[in-house]
């Protein structure tokens, strides 16, 4: 099915509705965890019976980034969460930005920078959802980037645990272009990775990353595509890296 294109809150709804149709229909149990402006704030989860890896996603953190909720839209319909690990997804995250095209939830607070503090209404009920969930084995996180000339992506993997950067660099190299800068976003960088240096948990403020990092996984991923490629490029980009992460965290 083609893109939702985001311009209302019943856009924003009728894409909910299509991810929980997916997940349904994939054996996915729909778990709200509140209410933003009218939309629900959800998660998907189907728990496979038996020694399976635990892989976390999520994606809309930022309502100017709609190629993440689309590729995760994508990979239900095609069947891609299925019985080789139990499965938390968090699809949208701030469906208020997404309404809006903004970046920044309805109050004007970047959320992903809210997982210290908690003052948000959308991160309260995301961190109190989190809180009664299972440890993870893999979390990845799902966004774009208005400013890289490619993809790219952070790893934070404390433990030295066996990396899928290089395998998903390989994977999304093919459908799109790596960002080959030494520094981005401040950091340093190699061939598309940043590995940051220094302990995460220092920051004053906490992406998602951090603190799922601190809480619940020591394996993680923030997926980088660049928002001046078209969307379906974008969509197929997302799609290739967290394809491979899985399949690198099956196989072990």
């Amino acid at each position: 099915m083609p893109p939702v294109k985001i311009s209302s809150i019943e856009k924003v709804t009728a894409l909910t509705a299509r991810l929980a149709d997916a997940g349904r229909a994939r054996g996915f149990r729909l778990e709200p965890f509140g209410e933003i402006e009218g939309c629900p704030l959800q998660a998907l989860t189907r728990r496979t019976p038996g020694p399976r890896p635990r892989i976390y996603l999520s994606a809309g953190m930022h309502g100017d980034e709609p190629a993440p909720p689309e590729a995760l839209l994508q990979l239900l319909e095609r069947g891609i969460f299925d019985d080789r690990a139990t499965w938390l997804i968090c699809p949208l995250l701030n469906p208020a930005g997404l309404a809006r095209g903004t970046r920044e939830n309805a109050g004007g607070v970047d959320l992903n920078r809210d997982y210290k503090d908690l003052r948000t209404r959308e991160i309260q009920a995301h961190a109190s959802w989190l809180r009664h969930q299972p440890n993870f084995d893999l979390g990845i996180c799902v966004h774009e980037d208005w400013e890289s000339t490619g993809f790219y992506l952070y790893e934070l993997n404390p433990r030295q645990r066996p990396s899928l950067a290089e395998p998903i660099i390989a994977a999304v190299s093919q459908v799109c272009p790596i960002d080959q800068s030494t520094v981005i976003d401040g950091r340093e960088a190699h061939a598309g990775i940043i590995r940051p240096v220094g302990d995460p948990l220092l920051r004053e403020t906490w992406p998602e990353a951090i603190y799922l990092n601190a809480h619940h996984t020591t394996l993680g991923y923030t997926l980088e595509t660049p928002s001046a490629l078209s969307l379906p490029q974008r969509i197929a980009a997302h799609c290739a890296a967290i394809e491979t992460a899985i399949i690198g965290l099956c196989q072990r």
